[in-house]
């Protein structure tokens, strides 16, 4: 049989570590998963009426490659209500497969091959592998010594390194620390945003989730330099709906929708259907999941400083970044391997969001509050038989 030579370009590229990780431990019985960022709350009864209703309706056929013209005009809405900005519904909203697809449009519509994309680290996976797909150089700026958040000093720093960087993909709340930004930080970072020209892809999936402050949208602060990502799955438990979008000037839209349309033609029907009832009427059951995502990153919290833990200081999305304990002997891969093996409870090493998560490991507490007592019971147990 002959060999045949595949894409030399994805060579050095690797599956997602989280989803590896996730699936090796899978299979040890009764094990309590807090590795995937997947809301345990059911979908809206709004949005999931109004996607029966259009399939009875036989609404089943394709729509306009940006999506419906109805929903691109609640979502231009729902920006203005939530976030004080404005994009005209017909040349500067994208309806996407969800935020994985928005990102990926985005970047390979922006992307000349060489060109320099930074990031404060930790950081979701996803951004290296697609930034090197678009042809781009992958520029991680390593947070962890600053309260994992990006300083102006720390930014004006990178830039001076690399002055040809084009681009910033800028997550808040951010995945996997949980941290946000408040409007004055948003500030001075967008003030050094402006001055070096950056494109700035602004990924504000957790937006809705944000607990002790407001949340600020960078397309407020730097419209012209902005591309907004953001959608249904997290605030609205809608993850596999696969329903997102990007906002941004019509410049850059007209151009991400080349991309868009090659990669998907058009967006599920179903799903814009139940994401303008998700928009519109979902306002109720965001405040109530919020609500109790934030009574559980208080227990954990709290569970882990009893236990001796330094972890992060989440202030939205539903992510806990803990730090490995100095006594164990070994690295954040074998600790959550032990972890699951021994106490059953599986929780995503640090290092798979980048050198800058090393001797870390990522809890999700989108799980029950039953299940988040049982796996810290479990912790407890496992750091008293192995300190």
């Amino acid at each position: 049989m002959s060999q045949f030579e595949l894409s030399k370009h994805l060579k050095n590229i690797q599956p997602s570590p989280i989803r590896a990780f996730n699936d090796r431990i899978s299979g040890i019985e009764g094990i309590i998963r807090l590795t995937i960022g997947e809301p345990d709350f059911p979908t809206p009864t709004v949005a999931k009426e109004a996607a029966i209703e259009a399939i009875n309706n036989d609404l089943n056929g394709y729509t306009h490659s940006a999506g419906l013209m109805e929903l691109r005009e609640t979502i231009s809405v729902y920006l203005e209500r939530k976030y004080k900005v404005n994009y005209d519904a017909s040349t500067e909203i994208l309806v996407t497969h969800g935020a994985t697809e928005a990102l990926f449009a985005s970047l390979f519509a922006v992307l000349n091959p060489g060109d320099k994309v930074i990031t404060p680290t930790p950081s979701y996976v996803i951004y290296q592998t697609q930034v090197r797909l678009a042809g781009g150089e992958f520029i991680p700026v390593d947070v962890s010594d600053d309260g994992f958040k990006l300083t102006p000093e720390r930014l004006k720093q990178v830039l001076a390194e690399h002055p040809d960087t084009k681009v910033i993909i800028f997550n808040y709340p951010s995945n996997p620390l949980g941290v946000t930004y408040h409007g004055d930080e948003l500030e001075a970072l967008a003030k050094i945003f402006k001055e070096h020209g950056l494109i700035v892809v602004s990924d504000e999936i957790y937006a809705e989730l944000t607990y002790d402050t407001t949340h600020v949208s960078m397309s407020e602060l730097l419209p012209d330099q902005t591309i907004l990502i953001n959608g249904t799955a997290k605030s609205h438990s809608m993850t596999g709906w696969r329903s997102g979008f990007i906002a941004s000037r019509a410049e850059f839209i007209s151009e991400i929708f080349k991309v868009h349309q090659s990669c998907i033609n058009t967006p599920n029907t179903q799903m814009q259907y139940a994401s303008i009832a998700a928009y519109n009427d979902g306002d109720k059951d965001i405040a109530e999941m919020k609500a109790t995502y934030y009574k559980r990153r208080n227990y954990l919290m709290d569970r882990f400083a009893d236990l001796g833990f330094n972890t992060s200081d989440p202030e939205g999305a539903f992510y806990l970044f803990v730090q490995v304990p100095e006594w164990y002997q070994g690295d954040d891969f074998d600790f959550c391997l032990a972890m699951a093996n021994d106490a059953k409870v599986g929780c995503v090493p640090g290092s798979g969001f980048g050198e800058a998560g090393k001797n870390w490991f990522r809890v999700s507490y989108a799980a029950s509050m039953e299940s988040l007592e049982e796996a810290m019971d479990r912790i407890e147990k496992f750091v008293k038989e192995n300190n």
